[in-house]
């Protein structure tokens, strides 16, 4: 039985910010951070969006491209996310409900950092193949958030990606295999009720990002008895630009191979939705028979890997939902002023 990918969606917010205006109202050096970071401008979510707002159009687009997929055929809706709306109510059920999904299917809110969603692509693997539900659909979607004037804010973005894992004919991205690593490592946390989360600064690449990413991959390689050179896309966690291409030279890959889904540069780190819209946007392009290696990284705590076929379907499913691109590209640029207002940082005493 083929099970995998048979419907993905995405959704990035339409406001831009640039690091440069970012830089400037804190007297940073704004070379230092885009060079630094490889990032020109991040996705900020307007009044009326938020994690929910973001998982329903992701989901929406995954649907319409499972077009054989009815909505009372999904048996499980996963959200992964660091930015739930609520701290009690889950974003799961609200999503469910506004795709026409419930009553018969469990909703679920998973929280692991930005690795949440690839987590939730695991449980729901589990229940298709054994058979306890058709589909199960996993979203990982943020409005990610750093404190003001910290080197978070120049990357923490907005948007997500939406994944329908079933079996059948119907599968346009076979998952041949899957790998988790988890370590237990002081990178990134936020304490209950405080308003930002912190990091280790120059920690979060050793030993936690690199550590995590390049291990949980040369395992699954190993899993598989598979190469670098087996596979035509490697797609990795995106929190800047640099921490991807150098995992990739560490691990062989040829730096071509990382680039149709590195699109950190254009909107920022989305947390839970950034290895999955990087393998949204390679699904865009990949053709029948190629070969993809997607790694997320959970800061502070895991990877997952997934070694994934791409089949024919994908031909006849690619157009029915926008590409990724178009997100990227659909961009409005705002002023740190309204940046402020949107991200609501003037907090009432």
């Amino acid at each position: 039985m083929i099970v995998g990918i048979v419907g993905y969606g995405a959704y990035i917010p339409r406001l831009r910010i640039k690091i440069a205006d970012i830089a400037r109202v804190w007297g940073h050096d704004a070379d230092s951070y885009r060079v630094g970071l490889g990032i020109e401008e991040k996705a900020v979510p307007s009044l009326d969006e938020d994690t929910t707002t973001i998982a329903v159009e992701a989901a929406r687009n995954a649907m319409k491209r499972a077009r054989e997929v009815g909505p009372k055929e999904v048996g499980a809706v996963f959200v992964g996310s660091e930015s739930h709306p609520y701290a009690v109510k889950p974003t799961a059920a609200t999503v469910a409900e506004a795709l026409g999904l419930t009553p018969n299917l469990t909703a679920v809110d998973t929280e692991f950092a930005c690795k949440a969603a690839t987590t939730a692509m695991q449980a729901c693997l589990g229940l298709v193949k054994a058979g306890y539900i058709g589909y199960g659909i996993s979203i990982g979607a943020d409005t990610a958030q750093g404190a003001p004037g910290d080197a978070l804010e120049y990357t923490a973005a907005a948007g997500g990606a939406a994944y329908v894992i079933g079996s059948g004919d119907g599968v346009i991205g076979e998952i041949e295999g899957t790998h988790s690593y988890t370590k237990d490592v002081p990178d990134f946390w936020r304490r209950d009720g405080a308003p930002y989360p912190r990091h280790a600064g120059r920690f979060t690449g050793e030993p936690a990002y690199f550590e995590h990413v390049i291990s949980c991959t040369k395992a699954l390689l190993e899993k598989l008895g598979t190469t670098p050179g087996d596979y035509d896309y490697v797609v990795f966690h995106q929190p800047n630009s640099k921490f991807p291409l150098r995992a990739a030279r560490t691990l062989g890959f040829e730096e071509s191979k990382l680039r149709a889904g590195l699109i950190v540069g254009r909107i920022g780190n989305t947390y839970s939705g950034s290895s999955l819209l990087g393998l949204a946007a390679v699904l865009d392009v990949a053709r029948p028979g190629e070969r993809v290696l997607l790694t997320s990284y959970g800061s502070g705590a895991g990877s997952d890997s997934f070694s994934i076929r791409v089949t024919d379907a994908i031909d006849s499913k690619r157009e029915l939902a926008p590409p990724v691109m178009y997100y990227v590209e659909r961009c409005e640029f705002i002023d740190y002023s309204t940046y402020a207002r949107h991200r609501k940082l003037f907090r009432e005493r």
